[in-house]
């Protein structure tokens, strides 16, 4: 029988060819399949078993792997058993910042190293004084948080991250500092830190004061600089990010108080992306089950997902992904200390959208939230289990403590089973559970929809370069649309069950967001898509609904003059007959009209046009244009360094589901 990994489309052979496949020092490919790759990682994560077992778990991760059940983070995939000094962490929380100028770079070269080798960062930049204030020392004023962060994003342009692509950082500020406003603003003029996602650490007080119309005082160093209304600053935020899509908001109290481990430490940031909250110096460990593979008889009346099977994967996952802890590198030696002291690992899923279309449920409806929230509790049940399991075999986190680990709310409300475990043996993993957005490897797993996020169209046309290097258009398929054809014949754009994220309102996309969270112990990476012509007085509460609804953080685009527009949808060609080949299915180009602010700055070497939802936005041609010669006579809309991808949003960032290229801005 044919591996799921030898079935793919060329789209996601291109991808593992281009992102994953293992390759000599002279660039000669050393692996012939994507199953080879499985090998690879799957032999590397089993290393740390005892001798005995080390081939048996390592055919039972490979297994999980190459049936595309299972699909570790895209650093592990890279970098597991390569032999390479890269870590197999995605992202990390940087230490803190101190407020003198000595600890400000020390952090700064900090994050340069941890990038080189594979990581992207979060930072808090709450910690140093607001601009204007006295340094004593030199008797002059700061120059403020923001200032500074602009010194990082000028080292986030420099460093190329694991020799792969440019690293990704958050930055975050608290609703308390008196620089907050201008935080707010810093992504309004196009260009300005470009390399940073910022979100605004907003905390329970701050709410119940927008709520009640009262004043807020922004204070440092016990201060207080001068008092705003506390629903002006919200409006600010809000229209700041219905105006180019920034700041994102995390609720800040809510993540420290549901904090599996907030008796031994303190959060002030997250990773990049947002899914997984974290201290100084923790590190994400991520890794998905992919649902979309896992849907029994899907399309007709006794659709459902397998979840025996789905409860074996999670087991499968977290052996997996607590290996990974000891078998990365860290490129700073508190970073190790950190990760093994509480051994967070990340295991989330992928392809939800698919998966409740293959079983008739309508992304954004009751039912579908009810479904959703159904495996991920099934999911957090047997993570919670297995990581009990290791407990007993292998030893508790070092810094697990029974009592308050067992107090802690998300392990409150855990099955009484679970907790008598956890009471008996320990665990072996103090968080366990985040989604993250999983675009490249969900397109390395046949393009199933990414994360908990719904369908983004049904078809795609993209352009790579084969093997001689000559460029060709196919159309990708999104993976349950193109399985709806094989079983039914019929064209998915008639279909009811397929609900694209055109289609979706800010309040479907917080419903799932809210359904899943309650099963997750870390955080979501999730945009709130919303259409161009949204009002805003239409959108000014979806910051506000996330609050109520229990999220623990929130971020939105619409398309606008900075960021981006909008302008036509890509126009399809006709579908192919059930069970086609997925190849060669030219489909016409997307109209390109101007932006609206022609002064936007992108990136080095960005692409002239970028598609949304659906659509494609030109950027301005003195800006990213590729010089004559180098674009094989292609008009520049593509990534600019694989040529092979239009960017797309994902997390706050324009983004190569090829390569890997970023850039946030």
């Amino acid at each position: 029988m044919v591996s799921p990994s030898q079935q793919l489309p060329p789209i996601s052979q291109y991808v593992w060819d281009q992102k994953y496949r293992l390759r000599a020092e002279n660039g000669q490919p050393v692996e012939a399949t994507l199953s080879d790759t499985w090998h690879r990682v799957a032999h590397a994560a089993a290393s740390v078993e005892p001798r005995a077992h080390r081939e048996r778990w390592a055919e039972t991760f490979f297994e999980a792997m190459d049936s595309l059940t299972f699909l570790p983070g895209g650093r592990i995939i890279a970098g597991a058993g390569t032999k390479r000094d890269v870590t197999l962490f995605n992202c990390f929380v940087m230490g803190r910042i101190e407020d003198d100028l000595g600890s400000i770079f020390d952090n700064l070269k900090e994050a340069a190293l941890t990038m080189q080798r594979g990581g992207g960062i979060g930072h808090d930049f709450s910690t140093l004084r607001p601009a204007g204030a006295l340094v004593h020392t030199v008797g002059a004023g700061a120059s403020g948080p923001v200032s500074f962060m602009q010194v990082w994003d000028a080292m986030c342009r420099t460093i190329m991250s694991a020799g792969q692509r440019r690293g990704a950082m958050m930055g975050t500020l608290s609703c308390t500092h008196p620089d907050i406003e201008a935080f707010v603003d810093a992504k309004a003029t196009a260009g300005s830190l470009r390399n940073f996602n910022l979100s605004v650490l907003v905390t329970d007080a701050f709410m119940e004061a927008v709520r009640t119309d009262a004043d807020w005082p922004l204070r440092f160093g016990g201060v207080t600089y001068r008092t705003v209304g506390a629903r002006d600053l919200w409006q600010r935020i809000m229209r700041a990010t219905y105006d180019y899509a920034e700041p994102g908001v995390i609720f800040i109290d809510r993540i420290n108080a549901r904090n599996n481990l907030a008796y031994c430490e303190h959060i002030h940031a997250t990773n990049p992306c947002g899914e997984q909250p974290l201290p100084p110096y923790g590190a994400c460990l991520l890794g998905s089950i992919n649902l979309a593979r896992l849907v029994l008889d899907p399309f007709t009346p006794e659709a459902r997902l397998d979840i025996h099977r789905l409860r074996t994967l999670a087991g499968i996952a977290v052996r997996f992904l607590d290996n990974i802890i000891d078998v990365s590198a860290y490129p700073l030696p508190a970073q190790r200390e950190e990760a093994l002291a509480k051994r967070r690992i990340g295991l989330g899923l992928t392809g939800l959208a698919d998966a409740l279309a293959m079983t008739g449920h309508v992304y954004g409806s009751d039912d579908a939230a009810r479904t959703a929230r159904h495996w991920a509790a099934t999911i957090e049940r047997a993570a919670y289990l297995e990581s009990s399991r290791l407990a007993a075999e292998k030893g508790a986190f070092p810094l697990f403590r029974k009592e308050p680990f067992l107090a802690a709310p998300n392990v409150a409300r855990l099955d009484d089973d679970i907790r008598a475990a956890i009471a008996a043996d320990g665990i072996r993993n103090g968080c366990l559970t985040s989604i993250a957005p999983t675009g490249t490897i969900s397109l390395l797993a046949g393009n199933v929809s990414s994360g908990i996020e719904p369908i983004f169209d049904l078809s795609y046309s993209r352009r790579i370069r084969d093997d001689g290097e000559a460029v060709h258009e196919v159309e990708v398929h999104d993976y349950a649309s193109d399985l709806y054809r094989q079983v039914t014949g019929e064209d998915p754009r008639r279909a009811a069950v397929f609900r694209t994220v055109a289609a979706l309102t800010p309040r479907d996309h917080l419903t799932m967001q809210a359904a899943v969270q309650e099963h997750v112990d870390s955080s979501i990476s999730k945009t709130i898509n919303c259409p161009e012509d949204i009002s805003f007085a239409d959108f000014r509460s979806v910051y506000s609904d996330a609050y109520e609804l229990g999220l623990k953080g929130c971020t939105t685009f619409r398309p606008n003059a900075v960021t981006g527009t909008v302008l036509a949808a890509a126009k399809s060609s006709a579908p192919p007959a059930p069970g086609a080949a997925r190849q060669g299915q030219v489909s016409s180009a997307p109209e390109l009209i101007p932006l609206a602010n022609p002064s936007r700055e992108f990136a080095e070497g960005a692409p002239e046009a970028i598609p949304l939802a659906g659509g494609v936005c030109q950027l301005p041609a003195e800006f990213g244009r590729q010089p004559a010669g180098t674009t094989n006579g292609r008009s520049g809309n593509y990534c600019p360094r694989c040529e092979g991808e239009p960017l797309v949003r994902e997390a706050g960032c324009w983004v190569c589901r090829i390569c890997g290229y970023a850039a946030c801005q």
